[in-house]
């Protein structure tokens, strides 16, 4: 049996993601999401619910706490970026986004 989310494993490092499941439409305060994120050899999943004013309330997802750490920085700079979208006349909130940061240690540039 294959793995659906194989592709989504990196080989180091981890992905983080953000996939939109509800809202109320495009102009809602609060979006639903769910959650995951893949490391090489596990993947965590769990749920997140953003509001434009910035909050968020992020379920663990059962990954070590650095890892829910990074996925709560990228749900709340999601929220807090929803108002402007909305006065940019895009959508308030993303389909999905999907991040990957790198190993722990591992040096930029």
């Amino acid at each position: 049996m294959s793995d659906p989310h194989r592709a989504l494993r990196p080989t180091s490092g981890a992905r983080l993601l953000l996939e939109r499941t509800a809202t109320a439409g495009d102009d809602a305060a609060r979006a639903t999401y769910r959650t995951a994120i893949y490391t090489p050899d596990a993947e965590f999943t769990g749920t997140a619910t953003l509001v434009d004013d910035g909050t968020v309330d992020v379920a663990p997802t059962g990954a070590p706490a650095e890892l829910d750490d990074m996925l709560t920085m990228l749900a709340k700079l999601t929220a807090r970026g929803a108002a402007k979208r909305r006065e940019d006349g895009l959508p308030a909130w993303p389909g999905r986004l999907l991040r990957w940061r790198g190993p722990r240690g591992a040096g930029r540039g």
